[in-house]
């Protein structure tokens, strides 16, 4: 059954349309409520990031909830993996996140996690949309939900992050920048790697609900990179608005990306002799990564774009690393979803441990220059099926003669066709990217 309302990562959209008005989600928090309802369960948490939006729709959320006869537990600001932890330790039957991850203020979107702290499966997500359809019905007065604040989600999630590293592993000495994006780790990552022992300078730590991803955090690394050289700091950790993507940079204020911290966490479970047979990477993940990977011994596998993708991949192959060159990293022998703070917790404590720079740690893997172009979209079509596009996409790979990779995708979050193009020669790649880029255009504007 297709899916009607929900994408590849939960409801996302512009504030004010589609599913991300007041009244939607109010019905939508009501549908979640009669489906877990009707199958027994009684409890969902809620969290958010930093988006002025957040208070209204998770208002809304709580009271459908409620409607439903489901109880809330609210956990205010939160990184999105923080509340798929809670969802697990408050043994609630879901969790929701109120967030548009990566995008400007004025989107916003909802995320949904089972009982386990993973994805809903396709099934229980078409169960909701059904619902979402049916008319709103509230349950007697007497059987209303109730809504509780969680006090100490914060601490709970601190305690464990931490506890995915080595006891004994500490960061003294070591002069960190952490940018927050002005999103939900703010509150969060300073009191973790400063616990850790390390010196931390913290930027995009004041969120006024506008300002979440604003020339900051993950999405705008230069800004975490001029901040380490301008601090003389070691290493810069920068996460997303929602906390669910990390990106580093070293003291030279070089961009570490998803691909390089995905091969620094490999190599680490190799020194600490974990078994592990494959590594799950995405049709945008660097050849470079694929290469070293197969050079550490170990099987690499390219899913569709999207955590939930290297997820299900992941779990069909019983392995336990994967990731995005986005930086979305999912480490599953250390949670159940793709999260920033673990995730640079483990690079660090690679570092740590080896005694090893951030260079040093990436030795083994060369990236191949990596060019993404990415083409509005103003109305709802898709051009890589058109003709002149299509010769476009063979131009390039003829030039590049296999020693080089086209990938041509809509996006699943923004409405947007991104355009990728790798191969040996940077400045070749970046004219063919164009090329591709201008043959989208082109198309997109004969349509409109």
């Amino acid at each position: 059954m297709a899916r009607k309302y929900f994408g590849t990562d939960g409801i996302r959209g512009r504030v004010g349309s589609g599913q991300m008005t007041p009244d939607a989600v109010l019905k939508l928090g009501w549908a979640v409520g009669r489906v877990l309802a009707s199958k027994g369960n009684s409890l969902v948490v809620i969290g958010k990031d930093t988006r002025i939006s957040g208070y209204m729709f998770e208002a809304a959320l709580e009271a459908g909830l409620s409607a439903a006869g489901v109880n809330v537990r609210i956990l205010g600001p939160m990184p999105t993996p923080g509340i798929a932890y809670l969802t697990r330790t408050l043994r609630a039957s879901a969790g929701i996140v109120i967030s548009a991850s990566h995008n400007p203020f004025y989107d916003n979107g909802l995320k949904f996690f089972s009982a386990e702290g993973t994805k809903l499966p396709d099934e229980l997500e078409n169960e909701i949309e059904a619902m979402f359809e049916a008319d709103m019905q509230t349950v007697d007065s007497a059987k209303l939900g109730k809504a509780e604040r969680v006090v100490d989600a914060q601490g709970r999630y601190i305690e464990a992050c931490k506890a995915t590293i080595p006891i004994g592993t500490k960061f003294n000495g070591l002069r960190i920048v952490l940018d927050c994006a002005n999103g939900a780790t703010y509150h969060i990552a300073p009191n973790v790697f400063a616990e850790l022992g390390a010196e931390v300078i913290v930027i995009g730590d004041k969120p006024d609900g506008l300002n979440i991803n604003k020339n900051c955090g993950s999405t705008h690394p230069n800004t975490l990179a001029a901040a380490v050289l301008q601090n003389q700091a070691d290493i810069g950790i920068a996460f997303d608005g929602d906390g669910d993507r990390v990106v580093m940079v070293n003291s030279k204020g070089q961009i570490i990306d998803g691909d390089e911290m995905l091969y620094i966490i490999a190599k680490s479970r190799m020194a600490a002799g974990v078994e592990q047979k494959g590594i799950a990477g995405t049709l945008m993940s660097n050849m470079g990564l694929e290469l070293a990977i197969r050079e550490l011994g170990l099987e690499f596998v390219r899913t569709d774009v999207g955590d939930r993708y290297v997820l299900e991949c992941l779990r069909d192959k019983g392995w336990c690393l994967g990731g995005e060159n986005s930086g979305h990293i999912i480490c599953l022998d250390r949670t159940t979803t793709g999260d920033g703070i673990v995730s640079a917790l483990q690079v660090m404590a690679y570092l740590a441990e080896s005694g090893k720079s951030l260079n040093e740690a990436m030795e083994g893997m060369r990236k191949m220059p990596q060019v993404l172009v990415n083409v509005p979209l103003p109305i709802s079509i898709n051009p890589i099926n058109e003709a002149a596009v299509k010769q476009a996409v063979k131009d390039v790979e003829t030039r590049l003669a296999g020693r080089g990779r086209v990938l041509l995708r809509p996006s699943g979050t923004e409405p947007l066709i991104r355009v990728m193009v790798e191969g040996e020669d940077e400045k070749q790649v970046k004219e063919y990217a164009q090329q591709i880029a201008d043959a989208v255009s082109d198309s997109v504007a004969k349509a409109s």
